[in-house]
C-alpha cells in the first residue's frame, strides 16, 4: 500500500492509497476515512461501493459522510468501481455502463474480461485482507453502496452474511437480470447462460434465503429518480422481501433523485444504522 494523499477532516484522516492487485492484475487506488478513534485502537469499517462512472473519490468528496463517521467511530473503505490501466480492456464503443468504471462487482468468466474484471473477489477477499493487515481496523464490517454499488452491496452482503453485520443501499439495481444495465453487464461479463446471472441478482438471492438468517438491510430510494422505472425497479425487491420475511427496511423518499444530493441527505441515517449493528 502506497499512501498517495492524506487530509485531516473532523479529527480523522481522509487517505488515498495505491496498490498492485493480484486479483485484478492491475494497479488499483482506493480511499479510506479513519475516524479519530482509530488513533486509540482498532475500529469497525463500512465498505462503500460506488455506482457507474464513479471512482473511489466521488463518495469521499460528495457524500459528506466523514462527520458522522468520526462521531460514530467508523472507518470508511471506498474502493474503485472497476480495474484500471492501459492493459485493462474497456467497452470498444466507450459506453459508460460497461468496462472501466462499470465492473458491476462480479467475477467475469468471459474473454477478454476475466483476467481483470474480478471485482467480487476483490471486494470480498483481497481488499479487506489488505486494509485489515495495514490499518487499525477490526474484522467487524458493514457494506453499503449506490446504484450499481447498491447492487454490489446487496449481493455481496447476502452471499456473505457471516462477514457483514449489516447491509444498506441507495437507489440499488435490485433485479439486474431483468433490466437493461444489468442484462448488458451480466451477459458481457458472464456469458449468455442466464442461470449464471442469478447469483448476482439481489431479488433472487433474497427469495432463495427465505427463512435463513441474514444481516439487517436498509434501502433508500427516491421516487423522483429518473432511473427508477426502467433500471432500478425497487418493487421487485420489496415483493421478495415480503415473500421471504427478510424484514428489510425499504424506504421510498419523496422528491429525491439519483444524485449525491440524495446520498448526502440520508448518509447519516445509514451510518447510524450500521453503527448500531456493528456494536
Amino acid at each position: 500500500m502506497e499512501l498517495k494523499d492524506d487530509k485531516k477532516v473532523f479529527g480523522g484522516r481522509q487517505l488515498r492509497y495505491e496498490h498492485a492487485s493480484q486479483v485484478l492484475n492491475c494497479t488499483m487506488q482506493f480511499s479510506v476515512f479513519l475516524p479519530p478513534q482509530a488513533e486509540q485502537g482498532k475500529v469497525p469499517a463500512v465498505y462503500w461501493l460506488s455506482g457507474l462512472t464513479c471512482t473511489d473519490e466521488n463518495f469521499s468528496s460528495k457524500a459528506g459522510a466523514q462527520r458522522a463517521a468520526a462521531e460514530l467511530g467508523l472507518a470508511l473503505i471506498i474502493p474503485d468501481t472497476s480495474p484500471r490501466g492501459d492493459d485493462v480492456p474497456d467497452d470498444p464503443e466507450g459506453a459508460y455502463d460497461f468496462g472501466k468504471g462499470a465492473g458491476f462487482y462480479v467475477n467475469a468468466t468471459q474473454e477478454p474480461w476475466r483476467r481483470h474484471y474480478q471485482m467480487y473477489d476483490y471486494i470480498v477477499k483481497e481488499l479487506p485482507e489488505l486494509v485489515e493487515a495495514h490499518l487499525p481496523l477490526s474484522e467487524d464490517r458493514a457494506i453499503s453502496g449506490h446504484s450499481m454499488g447498491g447492487h454490489g452491496a446487496l449481493v455481496i452482503g447476502l452471499r456473505n452474511s457471516e462477514r457483514y453485520a449489516s447491509i444498506s443501499a441507495f437507489s440499488p439495481i435490485v433485479h439486474p437480470t431483468q433490466v437493461p444495465w444489468g442484462k448488458k453487464a451480466l451477459s458481457g461479463y458472464l456469458g449468455s447462460d442466464e442461470q449464471q446471472w442469478r447469483s448476482y441478482d439481489a431479488t433472487y438471492l433474497l427469495e432463495e434465503l427465505a427463512g435463513q438468517a441474514i444481516p439487517p438491510i436498509l434501502v433508500d430510494q427516491g421516487d423522483a429518480d429518473q432511473f427508477l422505472k426502467e433500471q432500478l425497479c425497487t418493487e421487485f425487491f420489496r415483493e421478495a422481501n415480503k415473500a421471504s420475511g427478510a424484514g428489510a427496511q425499504i424506504r421510498m423518499q419523496p422528491g429525491y433523485d439519483h444524485s449525491y444530493y440524495f446520498i448526502a441527505t440520508f448518509i447519516e441515517d445509514h451510518l447510524r444504522f450500521h453503527a448500531s449493528n456493528l456494536r
